[in-house]
């Protein structure tokens, strides 16, 4: 089976990350499940590691002043301008803080040899809402987007 890090995340979020992110109590017990269902070790240990770099991701603090963003070129190289527009989007739009557009590209930057598209981007900016306390309006409206649910007249 060829799967990557993203396929066990979103493994892992579809079927244990309901209410919210963290690295599960009983782990062993998930990662042996991952390793049936045909999940690599390496992958499924760097799923469980790109979790817990989330987890201890939530202290940061949102600037009440605006913020300016340049991508430098590693961003630019593994976030294309249509990744990198729709961050703006979501921060523009309330979805992302600052804060959590940081995290959404420091997570997607994580991805070491995954290319990031447009749907893996939008799940991982679902994942970083979810993890993050009182973010539950702007995962709903995420999750309105990834599914969606968001009519395409809309101005």
């Amino acid at each position: 089976m060829k799967e990557n890090i993203f396929d066990v995340l979103m493994y892992l979020f579809e079927n244990y990350m309901e209410d919210e992110i963290e690295i599960l109590p009983d782990s062993d017990v998930v990662r042996t499940e991952l390793l049936e269902a045909g999940f690599e070790q390496i992958e499924v240990n760097k799923a469980f590691d790109w979790l817990e770099s989330l987890s201890l991701q939530r202290a940061i603090k949102t600037s009440a002043t605006p913020v300016f963003r340049i991508f430098c070129s590693q961003e630019k190289t593994r976030l294309d301008l249509e990744c990198r527009n729709l961050i703006m989007f979501l921060e523009n739009s309330g979805i992302l803080s600052s804060a959590n557009r940081e995290i959404v590209i420091d997570r997607a930057m994580a991805l070491e040899n995954e290319e990031i598209s447009m749907e893996k981007l939008k799940w991982i900016v679902l994942m970083v809402l979810l993890s993050q306390p009182d973010e539950e309006i702007a995962f709903s409206r995420m999750e309105d987007i990834v599914y969606d649910l968001i009519p395409s007249y809309l101005h």
